[in-house]
């Protein structure tokens, strides 16, 4: 049996490695601190402060995902807040692979996804009784943010969307939408 704790230990000291070979000064935060699972600040001039939320998952071929409780699913409240889903190879050695990832793009993927298994007509009956709680997202929809350290040079909001079109699609569909309040609401952006 995997120990999930293990996983999440093994993700999150991965990315503060990288952080670090990337001139990132980091600091993993105790458990309890919400939102947040590495501070780090760019060792340059700029002295460039970021917030990173891990989500580590055994790296388990075409069927990676990850759990997204409703926390997670939150829109950003500060133009640095990231996440990192890892994938954590079953074998050693090996590489895990990284999605940096804006926090509002998590949340509008997150929703998306969500609202679109729910109430998609070709899904049978009986079968969408899980609660946006236990959204799992898979990892073909972070492919476009993969290994895009370089993101994190600049604010979230000025990351460029990197989703899958099909997810700009089904949100534009009357049952999806995006959640109430997200900075998307209003004006949906192109990608």
């Amino acid at each position: 049996m995997v120990d999930t704790k293990m996983t999440k230990s093994a993700g999150e000291h991965w990315v503060c490695s990288v952080l670090s070979r990337l001139d990132w000064g980091v600091a993993l935060t105790r458990d309890g601190l919400e939102r947040t699972d590495i501070l780090a600040v760019k060792t340059d001039a700029s002295r460039r402060m970021i917030e990173v939320q891990v989500k580590s998952a055994r790296d388990d071929g075409d069927r990676t995902n990850w759990p997204l409780g409703e926390k997670s699913q939150d829109w950003s409240r500060s133009d640095r807040e990231w996440f990192v889903f890892v994938t954590v190879p079953t074998k050693v050695p090996g590489e895990p692979r990284a999605y940096v990832i804006p926090r509002d793009h998590v949340s509008a993927a997150a929703w998306i996804t969500y609202h679109h298994w729910r109430f998609d007509p070709a899904i049978p009956s009986g079968q969408r009784n899980t609660p946006r709680s236990g959204t799992r997202v898979h990892e073909w929809t972070w492919k476009g943010y993969e290994n895009r350290w370089d993101l994190l040079d600049a604010d979230a909001s000025e990351a460029p969307i990197l989703l899958p079109s099909d997810l700009r699609d089904q949100c534009l569909e009357p049952y999806v939408g995006l959640p109430p309040g997200h900075p998307w609401e209003g004006a949906l952006p192109r990608w």
